[in-house]
């Protein structure tokens, strides 16, 4: 399985624009500063849903795609299909282990969501792993974006799952936790 980022529509410009419209303030000249720019991805003001980005991943598993399309607010799914007249394949005899395509079109504030429920050691490794892989190809391009997709335990900054990983109870996680509130009072 790997994917690839296909593109980014919408601009940190017209995120910037639109926050001075909320604000009662005319549009800048100025380009938005990544202190600016990881601020807003952080209050989740409704601006940032204007960042869309496509990605594929190819030769994901079937059942892994599955669990991604239950995802519905802020993204569109176009998964290949496995339809007998379409592929010439009797679908009955496919597994769910399948190999697929599957693109998608979402918005920053989707990627925080999506990452909250993903990136949780309690998800499927293999869909955590499709996830990442996500993120990992947005991170030179995007890096507020990346830094703010967290799995829930950071997000909310505790464990609300009914059987914990224990993760919160690390060293580790303390300080993810410390890196990922930096910033946020500035």
């Amino acid at each position: 399985m790997y994917v690839k980022c296909l593109g980014l529509k919408g601009s940190w410009r017209e995120v910037a624009d639109s926050a001075n419209t909320t604000v009662n303030k005319e549009a800048g000249i100025k380009e938005p500063s990544s202190q600016w720019k990881r601020r807003m991805l952080l209050c989740e003001h409704s601006p940032i849903r204007q960042l869309l980005i496509k990605f594929k991943w190819y030769e994901i598993k079937y059942w892994v795609s599955v669990h991604l399309v239950r995802h519905k607010i802020g993204i569109e799914h176009w998964v290949r299909t496995q339809r007998s007249d379409r592929t010439g394949v009797d679908r009955e005899n496919l597994s769910q282990s399948s190999l697929v395509e599957h693109e998608i079109l979402v918005n920053a504030q989707a990627m925080i969501n999506i990452s909250r429920k993903r990136l949780c050691n309690q998800a499927a490794k293999e869909t955590r792993e499709a996830w990442l892989a996500v993120l990992d190809s947005i991170k030179d391009k995007e890096p507020e974006i990346y830094k703010v997709c967290v799995p829930d335990c950071i997000y909310r900054g505790w464990c609300y799952e009914y059987k914990s990983c224990g993760y919160h109870k690390t060293s580790e996680y303390a300080e993810r936790l410390k890196k990922y509130r930096e910033g946020i009072n500035e």
